[in-house]
């Protein structure tokens, strides 16, 4: 009789067993189908967004860059503000140099205003207006000769669509340190959460800044960061579509997706070390026009930085 008892539990013991099991291996799937759908949103994402440019490499390297050894590289972004029946202008241009082995990245900011050789133009211009211009291609050659050094790649962020960007992952939140109407909206000193389109009035403003375009270009790198740090929460992974659609429309790189999978592995640790480097000059009218004027010297200072920091 107790044996028969015996044997009854162990049936029942064996069924709740093989019920865990088959709950775990729907999970598992369920999972494996959730991360598959991620995987094939965001490489569908990245399809959209590449866009090389017509060259093997920069001219100012003697070889490729071999991103699996994890040398040193630099990556101009534009932040381009381009609107209907227009070829627009990179109001924002950021030029980032990433070397793995000092852990560290350095970010130079170039004002749009900032007057250069135009390349493939042969004129003395604003270096925004090379986009307009020639596009992607001669704003990094313009950017390669103004700094002596390799753009390797490039990410183009069309800051008109970008309010796409912000609404996708939920909004952003900023520190905002001036008090400031633009456009019809008022934003006032301390803690904000905006949305897209707030976002973008919030980063356009420059004139009423005391800062001017240095101004401007604080608080769209404080909106870019906004969205690295809304993208990489767990409460937008249930929107991750809308974020991978909103990303294909509105940036273009030069980047293939194994190349971001390379870059994110052997690369992270640069991330832990920022340093924001501000390239000091004067502003001042040539011919009725205003300019922002880098002299020799500190371009000579902020060239030698980076190339050592690319080791060249």
């Amino acid at each position: 009789m107790v044996l028969r008892s015996e044997n009854k539990a162990n049936k029942k013991k064996k069924k709740w067993v093989k019920i865990l099991i088959s709950v775990f291996i729907v999970l598992f799937l369920a999972v494996g189908a959730y991360a598959f759908s991620v995987y094939n949103s965001l490489s569908n994402a990245v399809e959209t967004m590449h866009a090389p440019i017509d060259r093997e490499k920069s001219d100012k390297r003697t070889e490729d860059v071999a991103l699996e050894e994890a040398q040193p590289f630099s990556i101009l972004l534009l932040g381009v503000d381009q609107r209907e029946n227009d070829s627009g202008r990179s109001d924002s241009i950021i030029v980032l140099t990433v070397n793995p082995q000092q852990n560290s990245v350095k970010m130079v900011s170039i004002p749009r205003d900032t007057r250069t050789e135009i390349v493939g133009k042969g004129i003395q211009d604003k270096i925004n207006h090379a986009f307009a211009f020639g596009g992607v291609e001669m704003s990094i050659a313009t950017v390669e000769n103004f700094l002596d050094i390799p753009i390797d790649y490039y990410i183009q962020i069309n800051m008109e669509g970008f309010k796409d960007i912000v609404d996708a992952v939920g909004g952003v939140t900023v520190q905002n340190t001036l008090d400031f109407t633009y456009e019809g909206t008022h934003f006032k000193e301390g803690t904000l959460t905006l949305s897209g389109a707030e976002a973008l009035k919030y980063s356009r403003m420059r004139y009423e800044d005391p800062q001017g375009d240095f101004g401007r270009q604080a608080r769209q790198r404080q909106i870019i960061q906004g969205v690295i740090n809304e993208g990489a929460s767990l409460s937008s992974l249930t929107n991750y579509g809308d974020i991978f659609k909103a990303l294909g429309n509105n940036v273009k790189t030069s980047l293939t997706f194994s190349q971001m999978v390379t870059i994110q592995s052997k690369y992270k640790s640069a991330s832990k070390s920022i340093e924001q480097i501000q390239l000091e000059g004067q502003g001042g009218k040539i011919n009725g026009v205003y300019y922002f004027n880098v002299s020799e010297e500190k371009r000579t200072q902020t060239q030698q930085l980076l190339k050592a920091h690319l080791g060249i």
